[in-house]
């Protein structure tokens, strides 16, 4: 559960800084990378590194938990497993993929591990065979995944703040 204080406070500071991005009735989510807490605090330090700037997830979850898909555009602000605010990003793409189609290059930028396909996959694959424990489902290669290209607009991660 992201940390209101923390998390309205990061918010506040892009509207001052960068009026642009948050115009009147820009809205935002707030949330952790990954389902355990030593994954959720070296994502947000992989992004705040600049080293991820890519996300992928199973378009079975945004179904399931009735979640719209990313759009390009949107504002989230990237917090740690505590809920504290590290960084705000903005989708630059979007892409609905069967896991077995995700590139090399996306596997890059999602910035884990050593950055190769393989390990994308088998970090992947454990994840999102977690993920679907308890639903019926089981992990199949050609399942769908969203994969999310973004940039750090406000953060120690850039000029921003």
């Amino acid at each position: 559960m992201p940390d209101s204080e923390s998390v309205t406070e990061m918010w506040s500071a892009l509207v001052e800084a960068r009026p642009e991005l948050a115009l009147e009735g820009t809205t935002y989510s707030a949330w952790h990378f990954c389902d355990n807490e030593a994954d959720a605090n070296e994502l947000a330090d992989l992004v705040m590194s600049g080293t991820k700037r890519a996300t992928a997830g199973l378009l079975w979850f945004y179904e399931e938990e009735g979640e719209p898909l990313p759009a390009v555009g949107d504002l989230n602000v990237v917090t740690d497993w505590d809920g504290r605010a590290r960084c705000v990003i903005r989708t630059t793409s979007v892409e609905v993929v069967p896991f077995e189609a995700v590139t090399p290059e996306f596997a890059a930028i999602e910035g884990e591990g050593d950055g190769s396909l393989r390990y994308w996959r088998e970090a992947h694959e454990a994840a999102f065979t977690r993920e679907l424990a308890g639903s019926g489902r089981a992990f199949e290669p050609s399942l769908p995944v969203v994969c999310e290209s973004f940039e750090v607009v406000f953060g120690d991660a850039c000029s921003g703040r």
